[in-house]
């Protein structure tokens, strides 16, 4: 099955709009220097239209707005990344969380499954991350591991397999119907592009540790790969949980993308405080201890 880019629009609980009025309000950089209040439906290009660092920039501002309307209304969020690997999942997780409050939106990336998790319910281990009133959890892969790695590297049985997707979209149902909002992502990238950046990872020191021995034996499983996602899409991309395909050949595009999609997906209001004013410290007559006193780390850069 091709990948989809005629993306759904999601429709749950909270009857969930494509549209935001406030997120996208303002597409970059227009002559006069103001932002529209309408987003564009011509795509930006970066470099020209818009730099890569302010658009994310103003974006991150959005989701900072966002995160005080799920705190303020209670809200339960879960949004899923997906995706072959090297496309760039971990790059938007951290574009979308570095300027939030990890205690209210947290990412979840499990290990391999312990001998104690081996015997539970599949999606037992999952469930114990869920988020309570107030949070959002952005999974850096999922439940969908059944239907991806562990299907097509042999760590589960057929059986298992197929009960699998038999269970997911009534899994993803009763999230849905219990108040959580729930969001799917799959990365897409081109094998050309995931050769790239593995010879990138290899030839760099600060991205060595990305390379797994599960991510060079996957290479050898590509058409098993796209067998696998197609045929989970078939059963898991439903009308009251779709997955929303993200064209991840371009890095920086891909990020701005999905932050843009995510702040459309869910109507928030701008609860952003007055400005706030300092008070006077509150000096006293206490005197301190000799600062020779504390330990100091070396100061190796002046």
């Amino acid at each position: 099955m091709a990948e989809k880019q005629n993306h759904k629009h999601h429709r749950n609980g909270h009857n969930h709009k494509h549209e935001n009025e406030n997120a996208g309000k303002v597409r970059a950089e227009e002559a006069n220097g103001k932002q529209s209040s309408q987003p564009s439906t011509v795509p930006l290009r970066l470099g020209k239209d818009c730099h890569y660092q302010r658009e994310l920039r103003r974006l991150q501002i959005e989701l900072v707005k966002l995160q005080e309307w799920i705190r303020h209304k209670g809200l339960r969020v879960v949004v899923l990344f997906e995706g072959r690997d090297a496309a760039g999942k971990g790059g938007a997780i951290k574009r979308v969380t570095e300027s939030l409050n990890p205690r209210i939106c947290r990412v979840v990336a499990l290990g391999t499954p312990t001998e104690r998790e081996k015997t539970q319910w599949y999606f037992q281990r999952y469930v114990a991350h869920l988020p309570a009133a107030g949070e959002m959890v952005l999974f850096d892969r999922s439940w969908y591991n059944r239907a991806g790695v562990e299907r097509v590297m042999g760590f589960c049985t057929q059986a298992e397999y197929t009960d699998f997707l038999q269970s997911c979209p009534e899994f993803e149902r009763m999230l849905i119907r219990s108040g959580i909002i729930l969001l799917k992502y799959w990365f897409s990238v081109s094998d050309e592009e995931q050769e790239r950046r593995f010879q990138e990872r290899m030839d760099t020191p600060t991205k060595r540790w990305k390379l797994s021995p599960m991510d060079l034996e996957s290479r050898k499983h590509w058409a098993d790969y796209s067998r696998a996602k197609d045929e989970m899409f078939a059963v898991t991309d439903t009308r009251q949980s779709p997955w929303y395909v993200v064209n991840a050949e371009n890095k920086k595009c891909a990020r701005l993308n999905v932050i843009q999609h995510l702040l459309s997906m869910i109507p928030y209001h701008d609860l952003t405080p007055e400005p706030l004013k300092l008070p006077a410290l509150g000096k006293s007559k206490y005197v301190r201890p000799p600062i020779q006193e504390q330990t100091f780390i070396p100061e190796l850069y002046k």
